[in-house]
């Protein structure tokens, strides 16, 4: 089965300049992406998607494939499954696809894996990663003044990046998850989505830790 990893790296970025190789624990943000996907056991291909030559330097440096975005797919408002699309295209349409965003560097190669097998195993669409929402941030509904406790709160997770999709490239759906999309749930730890400079300094923080 043939797993090809896509890393959309694009040029432009607003809260962080030059964000895909802004320095990471001493090394561009998007090589934390690039060695989840060679480590990977799943992954066939690594291939970073890119407008932007600096960004298609660093990718070869790491080992990764580069595939020329056109600059009209790197706009802000262009819809990841039109980038996906691109991608497939040209890839000559694999198995599977998964999407590594370069902004989560906390997701590593055995997260990968487990969200490839969970797809292989249950014959879903596309498997996304989530994170429990802390539950200081879950919605409450009050009811005679007074807020529901901890305890009572229902589980909720979201979508952390997300840091992994995972989907059959022949089922790819409108939404990009199809219609049978299964979720994989990852460690808040592990789900830093880096936006904003303090993204990239709480991932610094994380990173050492390790």
């Amino acid at each position: 089965m043939e797993v090809v990893a896509l890393i959309p790296a694009r040029g432009g970025s607003k809260a962080i300049p030059r964000k895909n190789v802004a320095p990471l624990g001493g090394r561009p943000l998007l090589a934390w992406s690039v060695d989840a996907a060679r480590e990977s056991r799943a992954v066939t291909r690594t291939v970073v998607s890119t407008d932007d030559e600096e960004i298609a330097a660093a990718a070869r440096g790491l080992g990764a494939e580069v595939l020329d975005r056109p600059v009209a797919l790197a706009a802000d408002e262009t819809p990841m499954r039109d980038v996906i699309e691109h991608a497939l295209a040209e890839l000559a349409r694999p198995d599977v696809l998964v999407l590594l965003q370069p902004t989560s560097p906390l997701r590593r190669a055995r997260h990968v894996d487990e969200a490839v097998e969970l797809l292989r195993a249950t014959g879903a669409d596309s498997v996304v990663s989530v994170v429990e929402v802390p539950h200081r941030y879950r919605p409450v509904r009050l009811a005679d003044d007074h807020a529901a406790t901890r305890q009572e709160k229902p589980l909720v997770y979201a979508r952390n990046g997300p840091a992994i999709l995972a989907l059959r490239a022949d089922r790819l759906g409108a939404d990009l998850y199809g219609g049978d999309c299964r979720a994989y749930v990852m460690e808040q730890r592990d789900s830093i989505d880096v936006d904003d400079p303090f993204d990239l300094e709480l991932a610094e923080l994380l990173l050492a830790a390790r």
